[in-house]
């Protein structure tokens, strides 16, 4: 028989971390390395991920 692993409810500070600065249009963004061609238009596109909320935008070069 296996381990028995107990789940505990993440409390509200826990899952609400780091979202409050998002919320107010300051995202932290980090470049996306996993999509580097747009196929439709044919150009290379830079995918920009925030790291707090997983928000992403995109820039056409």
């Amino acid at each position: 028989m296996g381990d028995v692993i107990p789940f505990k409810k993440k409390s509200l500070k826990e899952k609400h971390k780091g979202k409050s600065l998002c919320k107010n249009g300051l995202h932290k963004w980090v470049v996306d390395k996993h999509q580097p061609f747009d196929v439709k238009t044919g150009k290379l596109i830079t995918v920009y991920r925030c790291s707090r909320c997983n928000a992403s935008k995109t820039k056409s070069h």
